[in-house]
């Protein structure tokens, strides 16, 4: 059994992507680049499970496309992933026989559902939510979420937590060796995906989630890219081809990262990817 046949109770499916959230150290700072990058306006909530009781929706068109907060003094930092699920509660004793471990939750936050922050068993960060019926998380638009890869230094650990918790399918689309990057799929459509890093990271950075924004063709990963930097941010990865579109992995002036990627310019095969690794200090 997984939490993907459990009663549904909430609004959308249970293990799809259903939010996204940056903890930060300068807000102020973190708004405005984002701002700038991807014309995103903010509307303030009160929140009991912040430092600082803030939260911040990112807004683009007044549809909600993400939330950000302050983190603690010694907080993580960073954009991690909600992903939905029926039953809040069930979901922490989930994570928990799977060799997860929970680390806040379930809590109640005011009109926005049921939350639980975990650790996964290899050790990335991942919220589950429980939404209200209200859920609205705009996507499939530029400048708004696009998708996810978990990365992680132990492929099969994460394919065998994330498909017992969800029953998702995960299907090779690497060699497996050289490329060791699969996706995970809810009746044969591709929900999120998994990457075992490489020699390009050192062997000891942190498993962690990339979070991709889509970007307007128009703009394009190489504009998108300067205009991070103009912003006070950093090209972590230049922008290169990939079957999936052109994309780069850049980070705000936090030192947060993420990937941004036009889907127009798919190739056949992959590009050469020319890695800043941002977690080697």
């Amino acid at each position: 059994m997984s939490l993907g046949s459990a009663a549904p109770t909430s609004v959308i499916p249970s293990g799809i992507p259903c939010w996204i959230e940056l903890a930060c150290r300068d807000e102020a700072a973190t708004q405005a680049f984002y701002s700038g990058l991807f014309d995103w306006e903010y509307a303030v909530l009160r929140d009991p499970a912040t430092p600082t009781g803030r939260y911040s929706i990112a807004t683009l068109n007044g549809a909600a496309a993400g939330g950000m907060y302050r983190a603690g003094a010694n907080g993580p930092t960073g954009w991690s992933i909600h992903l939905s699920v029926s039953q809040a509660a069930a979901a922490a004793e989930w994570v928990e026989s799977l060799g997860g471990r929970v680390t806040l939750g379930p809590v109640a936050i005011p009109q926005r559902g049921n939350i639980v922050h975990a650790v996964d068993a290899c050790g990335a960060h991942v919220v589950f939510w429980e939404p209200p019926a209200t859920w609205e998380f705009a996507t499939g638009v530029p400048n708004t979420f696009s998708g996810a890869d978990l990365n992680t230094h132990d492929g099969p650990a994460a394919d065998h937590f994330y498909c017992r918790l969800f029953n998702y399918t995960s299907h090779q689309i690497g060699d497996g060796v050289s490329l060791d990057y699969a996706e995970w799929l809810i009746e044969h459509e591709p929900v999120l995906y998994r990457y075992q890093m490489g020699t390009e990271y050192r062997p000891d950075t942190p498993p962690h989630w990339m979070v991709y924004i889509e970007l307007d063709p128009a703009r394009g990963a190489d504009a998108a890219a300067g205009q991070a930097l103009m912003l006070g941010g950093t090209v972590v990865v230049q922008p290169y081809d990939t079957p999936y579109g052109r994309m780069a992995i850049l980070a705000d002036p936090d030192g947060s990262v993420f990937a941004v990627i036009d889907h127009s310019r798919a190739i056949e095969g992959w590009g050469r990817a020319e890695v800043d690794d941002p977690y080697d200090d």
